[in-house]
């Protein structure tokens, strides 16, 4: 059997050479998208990381809709871990402060 990453790097040429393809045919694009949502992770900066990490989950539609979003809190030290689900209300709060978010890369 394959090792892991092997098996890991051969699927993502599989992907990149599906998104290529979608990226010059639109038809195929819309096919590809129409069945993937998202979903991301913000890490919240903290003085000391080691004793304690926080982050936000949020989830997408392929729209780019929100349908969910988790906070998590985690105490590495004691092994501590937690997540609450994000009201409506503070969801639209984050929602606002990342209105003018985009996606480049870095150069």
């Amino acid at each position: 059997m394959a090792d892991i990453n092997e098996l890991a790097e051969k699927k993502l040429k599989s992907r990149i050479r599906k998104i290529k393809k979608c990226n010059k045919d639109e038809t195929e694009k819309q096919k590809f998208f129409d069945q993937l949502g998202t979903s991301f992770e913000i890490f919240f900066p903290n003085k000391k990381p080691e004793e304690l990490s926080d982050s936000l989950i949020i989830w997408t539609t392929p729209e780019g809709k929100v349908i969910d979003a988790e906070y998590s809190y985690e105490i590495p030290e004691n092994e501590e871990f937690t997540s609450i689900q994000v009201s409506e209300k503070d969801l639209k709060v984050i929602l606002e402060s990342l209105e003018d978010f985009k996606f480049e890369l870095s150069e």
